[in-house]
Parts: C-alpha cells; structure tokens; sequence
C-alpha cells in the first residue's frame, strides 16, 4: 500500500479544501470519516474515489472488518501526523474517503403509498439537520426534504452529527415551491409547524399520508408555507421559552405520528 509520509502532499491539501462548501461544489466530492459511516454510505450505494487510510489508527476500529469490502487499489496509506491534520473530528478511526454526492431532486425520492415526510425550510445549522436526520432514521420517516438550504447536507458536521443517518434517510434538496407542488401532486397533507397556531399536534391526524414543515429557530416559518399549508398546528409550550430546538421539535411531531400509525 503506497504511503503518503508529508503533510504538503497535494492530496492532503484537497482533504483541507474540502471543508469549504465552495470546494465540495467545484470538485464534485465530501469528504467521509469514519468506518461506520463509510459502510452505511456503501450500503446506500456511494462509492469512494479515494481512501486514505492511517493503520496505526484503524487498529483500534470497531469495524474492522469495512477494509474487506474496499478496494485496496483505491487505497493510501496515511500516517498519525497527515491523519490528525486531515481528520475533522475527535476519536474517529482512521479511515477517510472521498466520496461523489449522490442525487437529491424530488424526483428520485420513491415513497411508500402513506408516506410520512419532513420538510426542512431554510435549515441553517448542520449540527440540527444531522439530528434531524437521526429522528428520520430512527422513526423511519419516508423522506426528508431540505428547502432553499443555507447549510450544504455533505458538512462534515452533518454526518457527524447525524452518525451516518444522511446514507439511510432519502434525502431531497429544493425551492419551497417546488416541495409544495410535489407534495400536493402526491396528496400528501402538508402540516406546518407555528408558534401561534390554534391546532395542537396531537389532535391532528397523522395517519394519513403526511408532511411536517419545520422553519428556522430565529424566524420559523416564512408566509409561503403558512398560507399554503392545510393547517398549522403547535406543540404546547409551558415555559418561560417559548421555543424549542428545531430537532427536538421535529422528533416530537415525528413521533406522534409514528405512535398515530401505531409502530410505536
């Protein structure tokens, strides 16, 4: 296995570079840590073009066995040194890839026939879509959809955050109208969440096909959704806040649904 020894070897520099969204955008590529996460992204039918690989590290992995189903062509080694510069976060295991993104419109997105759907309005934290994506996955949502995102979902943070949930969630990325047009197409009820509304989650029916629309923390919801919606409904707030984090708020109009349909 070749091995890269100098942190100015040009491939280390790439891996820098790709935390910027700008870069992500012009090389067609993200940047994948960690064996967990990488097999969840090969179950989903990613495919890396590099991998770079820190032994020394990776010893210690839980998931020792990921390196079988790797191409060992694509395969460079990395030291400790070129490892801790490239790495994004804390005790991961020694293993990174490069990776092409996959396709997100609406259009690829296949739903079953009662479909349950979050729809994710101007999300501007990677660290709330990850979890997000985690309350999708553990509630085996049908599909999130991020519109007019300020945040790109290949963030290192949001796979971080989501443990690799952005590889088994469909994942759709829009304009708000184009959502809304879907949606209706697909006669999916389109729920958005407000402060002020006058219906309470767990009186609205989830049961059938369903969309939750969740806004930004700061602002919510901006009036496209409000006044498109088929209604606005609210989680009960007894506190001196008024406001939820945007994930714990998702995970808790996910759940009602899930408990509505009865797989709770």
């Amino acid at each position: 296995m070749e091995r890269i020894t100098s942190l100015q070897n040009p491939a280390v520099k790439r891996i820098v570079q790709l935390s910027k969204p700008r870069e992500r955008r012009e090389q067609g590529l993200f940047v994948l840590e960690g064996a967990r996460e990488l097999g969840l992204a090969l179950d989903a039918g990613y495919q890396p073009t590099a991998i770079y690989l820190c032994p020394e590290v990776y010893a210690h992995s839980e998931y020792p066995n990921l390196i079988d189903r790797l191409d060992p062509k694509r395969i460079t080694g990395i030291t400790p040194a070129i490892f801790e510069k490239i790495a994004y976060r804390e005790h991961s295991d020694g293993i990174i890839a490069l990776m092409q993104p996959a396709r997100h419109d609406l259009a690829s997105l296949r739903l079953p026939d009662n479909a349950f759907v979050i729809v994710l309005e101007a999300v501007e934290k990677p660290g709330n879509l990850g979890a997000i994506l985690r309350t999708a996955d553990a509630a085996k949502a049908s599909a999130v959809i991020v519109c007019d995102p300020n945040t790109d979902v290949y963030n290192p943070n949001v796979i971080r955050s989501s443990v690799g949930c952005l590889f088994t969630v469909p994942v759709g990325i829009a304009r708000s109208d184009e959502a809304l047009n879907w949606l209706k197409e697909k006669k999916i009820k389109v729920y958005a969440a407000e402060l002020t509304a006058a219906q309470w989650y767990h009186e609205t029916d989830f049961t059938q096909p369903s969309a939750v629309i969740m806004g930004t923390e700061a602002d919510g919801l901006t009036p496209f959704w409000l006044e498109n919606a088929d209604a606005r409904i609210k989680i009960p707030m007894r506190g001196a806040i008024d406001s939820l984090n945007v994930s714990v708020s998702t995970a808790i109009l996910t759940f009602e649904a899930m408990r509505q349909r009865g797989f709770l």
